[in-house]
């Protein structure tokens, strides 16, 4: 019974030990704060250090345009679910969320000198009247940059006269464009050689959907009759 007391005490010593030890492996010792604390209750995901992001310019483009050049980007409506999209200078143009796009033909003309956009509309291909697109794209000035992206249908009332007009502006695919079809073309009132920005999808043969054509980048020139397009997007 006498040596209850003492072991005890010997008892307690060891716990104190123990502790001790614990604590000082957990804290890394002096000085160090208390990192190994912290490095149990830190998720993996929170310690790896974050990619920095993409720097994106006007309109999303991944690389900036030279100077004395328009940015655009421009992308086809997919199907007859997502509209179109026309970007110029960091400005939308034409969007389903400015509520100005719709089935057919969705054109933006431009100032070619100023960038300034002139007037915005979409012609219904299928159901609506060729006559409204004539009027609106006969009587265009030299130097007025065209901008069009194509929404479901943007051929059934092409007629010969519109399909002319287009290829005048520098398309190379306006005669052959079908029902269905994605288009996105940028040409310009004046232009002597075929434009290098356009891009022509048909749509597949195993379904009635077109596929859309994505955004993409290219400069353009702020100089009369001169048309930069971008058949992904426009830059």
């Amino acid at each position: 019974m006498r040596l209850a007391g003492p072991l005890r005490i010997v008892v307690l010593v060891v716990a104190v030990g123990l502790t001790w030890i614990i604590v000082s492996i957990l804290l890394g010792g002096p000085g160090d704060g208390f990192p190994r604390i912290q490095h149990l209750f830190t998720s993996p995901e929170s310690s790896v250090t974050a990619e920095p992001r993409a720097r994106k310019y006007k309109c999303g483009l991944p690389q900036p345009c030279p100077e004395e050049h328009l940015a655009f980007r421009m992308v086809s409506g997919a199907a007859n679910v997502i509209g179109p999209k026309i970007c110029l200078e960091d400005k939308m143009l034409m969007s389903s969320v400015k509520d100005n796009v719709g089935r057919g033909l969705n054109i933006a003309l431009v100032n070619g000198v100023s960038g300034e956009l002139i007037e915005a509309r979409a012609f219904d291909m299928w159901a609506g009247d060729v006559n409204n697109l004539l009027k609106f794209i006969r009587p265009l000035h030299e130097g007025t940059l065209v901008f069009v992206a194509s929404y479901d249908d943007p051929a059934t009332k092409m007629n010969e006269e519109t399909r002319k007009l287009f290829s005048e502006l520098g398309s190379r695919n306006a005669k052959e464009l079908a029902f269905r079809d994605s288009w996105v073309f940028v040409g310009a009132k004046g232009v002597q050689n075929k434009s290098p920005f356009e891009q022509w999808q048909p749509r597949s043969p195993h379904t009635d959907c077109p596929r859309p054509i994505p955004s993409h980048p290219v400069p353009a020139a702020r100089e009369e009759q001169q048309a930069h397009q971008q058949v992904r997007g426009l830059a």
